[in-house]
């Protein structure tokens, strides 16, 4: 059976440190979709780690880790991760496969990207310009180079009939983006050496036999569900889908091998870049949930807004996906709030909703809240769920209610050690 674990808002919600505490229970981790522009952050043994392509189970010395046909893969960006982890003994020679039908970002994706978002002036979606959305509009457009193309002969002629395409529509991008493609190719060239050390797979194939001898997988998700392409909040939103429907075609598994749905969720809301935001504060409350969760994006640095729980966003998100148990983060960063609020519904264009519209921008929705008690305690040193306080207790059982899903994890620190089992 593959499981599958989600996030439920706008990324960032902390699902590498689940993936990481949920590992043990699995024979291999397999991302099914996104790149580079994934930020899944690790903390053990005091040493933090930010994975971007690597699947989260690359700790745990007996799991097997895929990076499946759906995700596109930077050889730059993967090299520097594995460079990144020559201190610990890890074997990625035999514990890190890739599949062959896997997209490969070049140097010039990467061009097109930053000129595409310069381009936009005040319009621009805040992509993370890793090349991200250039390698899949290829990859849609039946002209992507995959990473089985570097076992075949004549594969530097692909590539470099496609960089020659990228660089007449770099030049009809009225934009001045400066660049060395000679010293770009070589990092890139560096990196593909580095790739080509790491096992090649027929994903699907690999993942069939793998189910048939009755091993168990968990599919890990990159970015979030409201940034999935069809779903999300639209045009901002990622290239990939982000959604439990992705599993199936990110990893060739049929949907009748999908069992368990884990959607991740902060306890409050956090979102990069550009975008519509609800529940987005601007007041002290705001700047404490920045300051306090170190809110700035693992891949880029870049500050997070941040706001209160958006339930109708959560729902949404549940229903979409599917969601059969919901693990909730960062409770320890809202003690000692005054208050704590959430969005039960909106007004939308004159009316109250409870239900997720077609757009969410400012001038269309404005939250109502439901107003709870906070709770006081320090979570961090919190080792079992009969310690938690009873305002949280309150606070998440509401959350149950809301969405039909029980909440089965709740964090109370970064750490794997700081991870609290309600059910």
């Amino acid at each position: 059976m593959v499981d599958a674990l989600l996030g439920l808002q706008w990324g960032d919600e902390g699902k590498g440190k689940i993936v990481d505490v949920l590992a043990e229970n699995y024979d291999i981790i397999a991302r099914f979709q996104g790149g580079a522009n994934a930020g899944h952050t690790i903390v053990f043994n005091g040493e933090k780690y930010v994975l971007h392509t690597i699947p989260s189970g690359i700790f745990h010395e007996k799991i097997f880790n895929v990076v499946g046909n759906g995700v596109v893969v930077d050889p730059v960006s993967l090299k520097k991760e594995l460079d990144g982890m020559k201190n610990n003994p890890i074997d990625f020679k035999k514990r890190l496969l890739i599949s062959r039908k896997a997209h490969v970002t070049l140097p010039t994706h990467r061009l097109l990207d930053a000129a595409s978002e310069t381009a936009k002036g005040k319009a621009k979606i805040g992509s993370t310009l890793k090349g991200i959305g250039p390698t899949y509009m290829d990859k849609a457009g039946r002209n992507g180079f995959r990473v089985g193309d570097f076992e075949l002969p004549g594969w530097k002629e692909k590539y470099r009939f496609l960089v020659d395409k990228h660089l007449k529509l770099l030049h009809c991008i009225d934009v001045d983006i400066q660049f060395d493609l000679k010293e770009l190719e070589e990092e890139f060239f560096d990196a593909v050496d580095t790739l080509k050390t790491l096992p090649f797979i027929d994903g699907e194939r690999y993942l069939k036999e793998t189910l048939a001898s009755g091993k168990k997988i968990l599919a890990e998700g990159a970015q979030g569900t409201l940034l999935d392409i069809n779903f999300g909040t639209y045009p901002y939103v990622t290239s990939s889908t982000t959604i439990a429907a992705g599993v199936s075609v990110g990893l060739g598994i049929p949907p009748t091998h999908i069992g368990k749905i884990y959607g991740v969720f902060k306890a409050y809301t956090t979102r990069v870049g550009s975008g519509p935001f609800p529940t987005e504060l601007f007041d002290d409350n705001g700047a404490r949930m920045a300051k306090i969760g170190h809110e700035f994006g693992a891949t880029t640095g870049r500050p997070r807004r941040c706001g209160w729980l958006d339930l109708v966003a959560l729902k949404y998100a549940v229903e979409i996906n599917g969601v059969t148990e919901l693990m909730m983060m960062k409770s320890d960063v809202l003690s000692g709030f005054n208050e704590i609020k959430a969005a039960t519904s909106y007004r939308y264009m004159g009316n109250e909703i409870d239900y997720f519209p077609f757009s969410i921008e400012k001038k269309f929705v404005s939250p109502v809240y439901t107003t709870f008690k906070s709770w006081g305690e320090d979570l961090r040193h919190i080792t079992d769920k009969e310690s938690l306080p009873e305002a949280l207790e309150t606070y998440i059982r509401f959350i149950e209610n809301y969405t039909g899903v029980p909440v089965s994890i709740v964090s109370v620190g970064p750490g794997r050690e700081q991870t609290i089992f309600r059910n």
